[in-house]
């Protein structure tokens, strides 16, 4: 089977659109409101005590909604970003820490938030520019974010500069601001740096889990996720992209499409982290397929 024909034959209109239109260059042509995933991740979507609830909290579906290009304006996923956007910016009323010169500041949840709200036509909100300001006021001397308070200030967290450059490049296309796109573009250079996953002093893997690409990633870091922001930024053609491409070709399975890696997430209805939609949890997953396709059509190869 070939990956691209299984994902136009998917049964999320979102999935069957993107692709159709990312991969295939036809119109998307799909109505992605009536998709089963989308229904459900706005169904009781501020319905959780804390948005940040992992990971059926409104945080975290407004992520997954703009990844399912969910329309600007739609009214329930505005709803839950006000709710997320609420919660983030009460967080926001005791300050910052600051240690050692460098704030330490989880940019992932700010980044999260700022991506979705600008992608669902909320970045004239004084707010959610206030979101914008500060992850640029935070952003440290390598290009990325931290909220480690031990953190020795040599390296920011590659899973907190993931979302926040995402949250700032989406800004930077909603409103043109100048500062984020340059900022977010500073933490592509991080990634590339690091050839995306490479230790600078050793050349091996930082971390082996970074290899093997999940979907939803949430806060977390990993090859694919990092390509894909940098094919948003404009930088996947980057030669120091090179060995992440080679490593997410090699892990194309025969049959044209790719397998999930290791879950943050339980199935619907699970005790411990469950989500609210299953996005499958092994064997071939759609989100990582379609994301990993972009991602090399981007790369040129």
């Amino acid at each position: 089977m070939d990956g691209v024909a299984w994902l136009l034959g998917s049964g999320e209109p979102a999935v069957r659109g993107m692709a159709r239109r990312d991969l295939v260059g036809r119109p998307h042509g799909e109505d992605v409101l009536s998709g089963p995933k989308v229904r459900a991740l706005l169904d009781g979507a501020c319905g959780d005590k804390r948005a940040y609830k992992k990971w059926t909290g409104a945080h975290w579906r407004i992520v997954s909604l703009v990844e399912l290009e969910v329309p600007a304006g739609e009214p329930r996923a505005v709803a839950a970003a006000e709710y997320d956007l609420a919660e983030v910016m009460r967080s926001l009323r005791y300050g910052v820490s600051v240690v050692d010169g460098l704030v330490r500041r989880c940019g992932s949840i700010e980044g999260n938030t700022l991506g979705a709200c600008s992608r669902l036509g909320m970045a004239d909100d004084p707010r959610v520019q206030q979101l914008a300001e500060g992850l640029l006021e935070w952003q440290w001397p390598d290009g990325g974010w931290n909220c480690d308070r031990n953190a020795s200030g040599r390296r920011s967290s590659f899973h907190e500069t993931h979302a926040a450059a995402w949250g700032l490049h989406e800004y930077h296309r909603a409103t043109g601001d100048t500062a984020a796109r340059d900022a977010a573009v500073r933490a592509g250079e991080l990634f590339l740096e690091h050839r995306v996953f490479r230790s600078l002093s050793t050349g091996e893997a930082i971390n082996k889990r970074w290899l093997r690409p999940s979907y939803p990633p949430y806060w977390h870091y990993d090859i694919l996720q990092a390509l894909l922001v940098l094919s948003r930024l404009g930088l996947v053609q980057d030669e120091r992209a090179g060995d992440a491409l080679d490593e997410l070709e090699r892990q194309q399975q025969p049959d044209g499409r790719w397998h999930a890696g290791q879950q943050w997430w339980s199935r619907p209805g699970a005790d411990r982290t469950p989500e609210v939609v299953d996005w499958g949890r092994t064997g071939p997953n759609e989100m990582i397929t379609l994301n990993a396709l972009r991602v090399l059509k981007a790369a040129g190869r």
